[in-house]
Parts: structure tokens; sequence; C-alpha cells
């Protein structure tokens, strides 16, 4: 078992997202949010956005973790979207990004917190997990590589 095991259900996977900008891929994450944990969708944009105005959570190579913080929140949650096309995201490598992992953890998380994210840049880092993410047609595929991911490999 992983990090990512328990955070990611099909029902928060969304392939070939139509978001143009990175307010419209919130916008999408907070929708995917608020169905499974019960959110309010505009919440999940404003923490995420508190976030990302501290620095970019691109990391290159066309992915991005963007993550926050959430006062209530009794467990950490994932969502996945891959966008039709890629958007700016103030990346390093000053590549757009199409890869997109959400992440939220409680207010007081820490250690935890630490290894999810861990986990999901050692994901994102492997070039044949990251395409196999880019060309991924199926939201239960996906889902099971996320849960099943193994840095070990």
């Amino acid at each position: 078992m992983n990090a990512l095991t328990n955070l990611f259900t099909p029902d928060c996977i969304a392939l070939d997202n139509p978001a143009t900008s990175r307010a419209d891929a919130f916008a999408a994450a907070g929708e995917l949010f608020c169905k499974k944990v019960d959110i309010d969708a505009a919440s999940v944009v404003g923490f995420l956005n508190a976030r990302e105005d501290l620095g970019s959570t691109a990391l290159g190579a066309g992915v991005a973790i963007p993550h926050g913080r959430v006062k209530g929140l009794k467990q950490p949650c994932a969502a996945f979207i891959k966008l039709k096309n890629p958007i700016e995201f103030a990346a390093p490598d000053g590549e757009p990004v199409s890869i997109l992992i959400f992440l939220l953890v409680p207010e007081k998380a820490t250690q935890q917190h630490l290894e999810i994210l861990s986990s999901i840049a050692q994901l994102l880092s492997d070039t044949d997990t990251r395409q196999f993410l880019s060309s991924a047609s199926d939201p239960v595929k996906v889902c099971e590589l996320l849960q099943q991911w193994d840095a070990t490999k």
C-alpha cells in the first residue's frame, strides 16, 4: 500500500477537461471535491489559489500538484485532471501543464501531507507514468495506476 492508495476514486478523475486557464482548472477541481467531500467549490478554489500565490505548484514536464490546507477537513483527498489542451502554469521549465493532481489536506496535516506530496511528485517524475497519464482515456485505469503506483519499481 502506498500513500496514494486511499486518495483516488474514479469519480475524482477528469480526462480531457476543457479548461483553458488555471482559474478554469481550479474551478473544475472545486466541482470534483464538492461532490466527493461536500466542500463548497468556491472555497476549494480559494484554498488552491492561496497556496498558488506563494509560488507555482508546477513541477515541469507538463505536470502540477496544486494543493491546499482545509480547515475542518478530516482526511486528505485528491483529484486528477488531464486537460484537453495544456495551459500556462508558471512552470520552472516554462512548459505548459496538462496533468494536474490536486490535493486537499486537513489544516493540521503534517508528515502525512508531506509523504503524499512526495509520492505524487515521484509518480509524476516517472516518464512512463506521465506518458500513460497523458494518453489515458479510462478514469478507472487512471485510478488503478494512482492507487497501485509503486516508487520502488
